[in-house]
């Protein structure tokens, strides 16, 4: 099976990102999702099948549906010029956008860092929640928890006030209230298809005009993380996302600094298929094959 883990392209290269790469056009900029991997910070070898058309194809999925609530940074799906056809699927044309340095994340669900946040102090990001939470739990409404947006290592989780003194106090209110309402529209567009988004990260950025829009990707199994229902309703989180792969590190003796351990062909499968199976259940249709 073909797999992406360099672009390669000829033409300007803007940005290389643990997943994607970015290219200069005239007026705008190609985005490439590749099939790189990362986990814990860490770009991993192994590149996932069909990761970055998932990603590329479901962002647009949801740039679609979402453009009522917010424009975002979306102008084509098509190939520009004579561009490779193996970047058909895993690319698009968008805007050039300055971005709010500022990682939008939104959690409906106690897990993860939050979780583990919320053990030591009974909070997330300096906001209180109920005593005796369990790792998985519902959280009543849905938290804005913002971190820094690092070019390199890890981000930062901060409070909504110090998150105002680097963006602004009325840019964080315009992009906290964007982020819950995004959160909530995919949260139950999900729900309805079997899955359960328990947070989610957003990007914002300013268009040429000054407004601001949405940006990179939206509600993937790389910046989301998704639950299949049926498991929730049993008390299991079974994640459709990248959360395979972690668990998976977690187990191993690897100190999560480079180089990263070699994958399993069996690990690598299975990612590749929670991703597809994640893409079918939002979307309702297989991948495309191009």
């Amino acid at each position: 099976m073909n797999v992406m883990t360099e672009s390669g392209l000829s033409i300007p290269l803007v940005k290389k990102g643990k997943v994607r790469d970015t290219y200069k056009l005239d007026d705008s900029l190609l985005m490439v999702a590749t099939d790189r991997l990362s986990a814990f910070d860490v770009v991993f070898n192994e590149g996932i099948p069909n990761k970055g058309q998932v990603l590329n194809t479901l962002s647009t999925f949801w740039f679609g549906k979402t453009k009522d609530i917010i424009d975002n940074h979306l102008i084509s799906t098509d190939l520009p010029g004579d561009m490779p056809k193996s970047l058909k699927g895993r690319s698009m044309v968008v805007k050039k956008a300055a971005p709010i340095m500022l990682e939008c994340v939104v959690r409906g669900y106690l897990t993860g860092s939050g979780w583990k946040e919320y053990q030591k102090s009974g909070t997330v990001c300096g906001i209180k929640l109920p005593e005796g939470m369990k790792n998985g739990d519902k959280i009543e409404n849905p938290i804005f928890t913002p971190s820094t947006k690092a070019e390199t290592g890890h981000d930062e989780n901060i409070t909504e006030e110090k998150a105002a003194e680097i963006i602004g106090k009325d840019t964080l209110e315009y992009v906290k209230g964007k982020a819950i309402d995004l959160y909530n529209f995919g949260r139950d567009f999900a729900y309805d298809r079997g899955l359960v988004l328990a947070d989610t990260k957003f990007e914002f950025g300013y268009d040429s005009e000054g407004k601001i829009i949405l940006i990179d990707e939206a509600l993937t199994p790389d910046s989301s993380r998704y639950w299949l229902k049926e498991d929730y309703d049993k008390g299991e989180l079974l994640s459709l996302d990248k959360q395979y792969v972690r668990d998976y590190l977690e187990k191993t003796e690897w100190n999560k600094q480079p180089p990263p351990p070699p994958l399993p062909p069996e690990v690598v499968e299975k990612t590749s298929e929670r991703y597809l199976r994640a893409y079918k259940m939002i979307t309702g249709e297989d991948l495309p094959v191009f």
